[in-house]
């Protein structure tokens, strides 16, 4: 992904902020997670759990989608 940007840089021009524009900080937000719901955060976490503690009824198989 190519993102444009501005750098903000103090009187050293060390940067200090940067600027992007929207629809690249939007597709950074949704890649990261930050733009989910509290419900969908709960479901992930309740889905790990489930992963880790090897819980394979609580998922779905392949074939039956």
């Amino acid at each position: 992904m190519n993102i444009m940007k501005k750098y903000i840089v103090d009187e050293h021009r060390t940067p200090k902020e940067v600027i992007i524009p929207v629809d690249d900080f939007r597709k950074i937000e949704e890649l990261l997670g930050w733009d989910l719901d509290d419900e969908s955060i709960r479901e992930l976490r309740e889905a790990r759990k489930d992963r880790e503690s090897g819980n394979k009824d609580a998922y779905v198989d392949l074939e039956s989608l």
